[in-house]
């Protein structure tokens, strides 16, 4: 190893929270009788109407109620925006829940709360950060990382930079601990929308900025799981010295090194074929299965909008699957990294989120458009949705989504790698295979006698094409109602001709759905999903079909997952906001 003259200084504790420059911007400007010191329990009940009938504006109702709205910040909304998701309100933070049992963990997600919050600016660029896959570390980049996740475990329990309230942010964000800022007992949850990518990367951000900062280097980078290339496709080894700060015995024993990481989650016991999988999976998430930016960033997330509107397919494809691949069957809710709530206490969840990041970063700037004509959105709902974090000077600062669209302005950029899923469409059905999968359709029931269903076995249906020929279509499955406390997961097959459900390297196979346990206030949530038929069409004989089979595999055991119902819809061109 070699050796690095790392300063100590940058270690000491930081000025107490809330004694910051007066120039921040209070969160509770002044005392009001709806804010309490409590948990949220029992939670706040508003109305959106006074008491003449009149309906009120409920951005004056939490002008208010104080928290993180200010005059100025409503006023410098753009007209055109309805509302966007704003932060939540420190201290009206619940408790983690225990997903087996309903009961309340012994675990506080809570942050410090200050009396001040200034909305953040970039820092000026004077050179790039660069994040290198975590296999390809030098010796004196490991030591640094090292060494700086150590000196975040020791400092004061009570520093929003510490490694636990660090790890608390994504418990809190994410498992139902805060509620929407004025919406009473609606969750605040930041996956399975459009504000999955968003969130996370301003989450890495602040993150790698205090790793920097404890060890006084400010060109220090995050590196990134490169799962995506078969030399990436293990836990790095850096992650399983027992001896190092960033190991965590938390983790799946049998999926240790050498094990191939599974983000297909078909459980084959074959290495090659999990390779063969895992590059399908990425090139039908990132280029073969979206039709239009929200396929793959997630629906439209605003405030009052009920949880999980729809996450985008890297979120519920390769993102959960490698959370739930290396969480621990050993702990009762899938410890650290299979739960949301304690994912973030895994220092393997910042390096996996560096490598969905690049996904993102690989999407925007990389892969080529194809159909899909515009890859931003501009929906001002989405650009000024607004999040909280502690920077690496502890000083509480409010982020918004407008400003983290490009990764480079934020200072940082990943190396260069080879893509191997670029590539990998799988090889066209043959005209045998259109005579075998012929046989089975004449056994598959219709669509509209099955639905609803209940997804606890495969299930196979007829689905109708909006009319003959390889057309731009998609298909659409609905009203999917899912168990949010368990791991869920089914993949989508078309036209299948051999039903090796084992096999996800072929013509057949269309995408999928899958989620990471997590607390919601009913434990259960309605969302939808579309996958795109128009390159799966081309590798298929389906030119003179008027339906298509379509089989259901789930991936789970037992029930948790109700689909209620499947259809083919036209995908003409059409904007993408």
């Amino acid at each position: 190893m070699a050796s690095l003259n790392i300063p100590h200084s940058a270690t000491t504790a930081p000025p107490s929270v809330g004694n910051k420059a007066t120039a921040g911007r209070p969160i509770f400007a002044k005392p009001s009788h709806f804010i309490t010191h409590a948990k949220r329990s029992p939670r706040l009940q508003l109305s959106c109407s006074a008491d003449d009938g009149t309906k009120v504006d409920r951005r004056n109702m939490l002008l208010g109620l104080g928290g993180l709205y200010s005059a100025a910040t409503l006023a410098a909304a753009p007209a055109a925006s309805a509302n966007p998701i704003q932060p939540p309100e420190l201290d009206k933070c619940g408790a983690a829940f225990d997903l087996t049992t309903g009961k309340q963990l012994d675990v506080n997600c809570c942050p410090p709360t200050s009396q001040t919050v200034i909305d953040y600016r970039l820092p000026p660029v004077h050179k790039t950060k660069i994040r290198r896959p975590a296999h390809r570390l030098t010796a004196e980049q490991i030591l640094k990382y090292n060494t700086a996740i150590d000196r975040m475990k020791n400092l004061p329990q009570d520093d929003p930079r510490s490694f636990m309230q660090q790890a608390n942010v994504h418990c809190a964000y994410c498992n139902g601990a805060y509620d929407q800022a004025g919406q009473g007992q609606l969750d605040l949850q930041v996956h399975n929308s459009w504000t999955f990518f968003p969130f996370h990367r301003w989450y890495l951000f602040f993150y790698e900025r205090i790793l920097g900062h404890l060890i006084n280097d400010p060109t220090f980078a995050l590196p990134f799981w490169n799962w995506d290339n078969p030399k990436g496709m293990t836990i790095p080894a850096i992650f399983v010295d027992p001896k190092s700060a960033i190991y965590d015995p938390k983790r799946n024993p049998a999926n240790l090194p050498p094990a191939v990481v599974d983000l297909g989650m078909t459980h084959s016991t074959d290495p090659l074929q999990v390779v063969s999988n895992n590059l399908t999976v990425l090139y039908t998430e990132m280029i073969r299965g979206n039709s239009d930016v929200y396929d793959f960033m997630g629906q439209p997330y605003r405030e009052g909008t009920p949880v999980n509107p729809g996450p985008g397919a890297p979120e519920r494809g390769s993102h959960t699957a490698v959370h739930v691949w290396v969480g621990d069957p050993r702990e009762p809710s899938g410890e650290d990294l299979g739960n949301f709530y304690s994912a973030g206490r895994d220092p393997l969840f910042y390096c996996h989120h560096s490598n969905v990041d690049r996904m993102w970063s690989l999407w925007q700037n990389v892969l080529p458009s194809g159909k899909i004509p515009d890859k931003t959105i501009t929906d001002p709902d989405f650009l000024n949705a607004a999040f909280v974090f502690y920077d690496e000077n502890a000083q509480l600062v409010r982020v918004t989504v407008k400003d983290c669209l490009d990764h480079r302005r934020m200072g940082y950029d990943f190396e260069r790698i080879d893509l191997p899923w670029l590539d990998y469409r799988p090889p066209p059905q043959t005209a045998a295979a259109r005579v075998r999968r012929a046989g089975k359709s004449e056994s598959a029931a219709k669509a509209r006698h099955v639905f609803p269903v209940v997804l606890d076995r495969i299930v196979r249906v007829m689905v109708p094409k909006t009319r003959k020929g390889k057309a731009d279509e998609v298909l659409v499955l609905e009203n999917i109602t899912v168990d949010t406390t368990k791991f869920l997961k089914f993949d989508v097959f078309v036209n299948d001709e051999d039903d090796d459900v084992a096999e996800l390297d072929k013509a057949a196979y269309a995408g999928t759905y899958a989620q990471v346990p997590h607390k919601t206030a009913d434990r259960k949530a309605t969302t939808s999903i579309r996958l795109k038929l128009t390159d799966l069409y081309d590798d298929m004989d389906v030119a003179d079909d008027d339906e298509i089979l379509v089989t259901l595999v789930p991936r789970h055991h037992g029930p948790g997952v109700t689909i209620g119902g499947i259809k083919i819809v036209e995908n003409p061109p059409k904007a993408a906001n």
